[in-house]
């Protein structure tokens, strides 16, 4: 038994240094780089409506080694040209979704590895204001739609609005989307601590998962959490109901406190991707 054991390692000991004088370690970095490019790419279809054409190209793929398995002469021809087709089919297939991811490369804002330190308490007295605003327009049923920019620049939707330029205080956001204001039909843009841009015009999703009672509004904020990773608040005008949609998915009935909570973990911590989809899970996020 002990000799079996021997042998056995110094196989795998003799394969290890075989594969240690035929990969360099520009084979290992190729290796991680495509893994990594490959694993981003499911992660990011896996969001969108992508994953059930995914699972349908995965169907397909195994009825074809079925067909080839029994010897189906017909089918087997056919879905092999199918297949031979297979990238001018998924950049058909994938376009609106290939769109977004480079939309999110070519908008990315790289200043982020240069911006000062020390704003930390300002934009905590916005995001402050911001949650006071949204609970007092709640109250009222003022309708409002607030976005935070983050990682991705929001320069193409900031040019639709005016400009504003100012401190984020909690009476200048609600006269913003007071319903005689002319600024109060759109979106308004946050960078940093300060509002970036009022009556901006958002795109609208196309998830149809969304539920009808929800208005533009809603389809708007979802619409550009789909393309960016944005932040976007929505206060309801029919309900005063508050929501907030991340990366395509929208939590609705939100109460200042737990408003308080997301908003301080995703916008002032945004950079712990995976404790963030942790906390987002667990307050049961679901597209309604």
């Amino acid at each position: 038994m002990i000799e079996a054991a021997l042998n056995i390692i110094n196989q795998i000991w003799g394969v290890l240094l075989t594969l240690r004088q035929t990969i360099s370690i520009w084979d290992i970095i190729d290796i991680l780089i495509i893994a990594f490019l490959i694993y981003r790419t499911l992660s990011f279809m896996q969001k969108t409506s992508a994953s059930s054409v995914i699972k349908g190209l995965l169907i397909i793929v195994a009825v074809a080694g079925i067909a080839t398995l029994f010897n189906m002469v017909i089918l087997t021809y056919l879905l092999r040209q199918v297949l031979q087709m297979g990238i001018l089919v998924i950049v058909v297939l994938f376009q609106p979704e290939i769109r977004k991811m480079f939309e999110r490369m070519g908008t990315s804002r790289l200043n982020f590895l240069f911006r000062k330190r020390g704003r930390y308490e300002s934009i905590e007295t916005c995001l402050q204001n911001v949650i006071s605003a949204c609970d007092a327009m709640a109250k009222n049923e003022t309708g409002a739609i607030i976005v935070f920019e983050r990682k991705v620049g929001l320069n193409d939707y900031a040019v639709t609005g005016t400009e504003v330029d100012a401190f984020a205080s909690s009476e200048l956001i609600q006269n913003i989307f007071y319903h005689n204001s002319p600024l109060h039909d759109g979106a308004l843009l946050i960078r940093g601590d300060r509002l970036l841009a009022a009556a901006c015009m958002l795109p609208l999703s196309n998830n149809y998962n969304l539920g009808k009672e929800l208005g533009m509004r809603h389809r708007a904020g979802v619409g550009l959490s789909e393309r960016s990773d944005a932040v976007v608040v929505i206060v309801s005008e029919q309900s005063g109901m508050i929501s907030v949609a991340i990366e395509g998915m929208l939590k609705r009935h939100l109460d200042k406190d737990t408003l308080e909570k997301l908003l301080r973990f995703e916008v002032l911590h945004s950079g712990e991707e995976r404790e963030k989809r942790k906390l987002f899970r667990s307050l049961k996020v679901k597209v309604k």
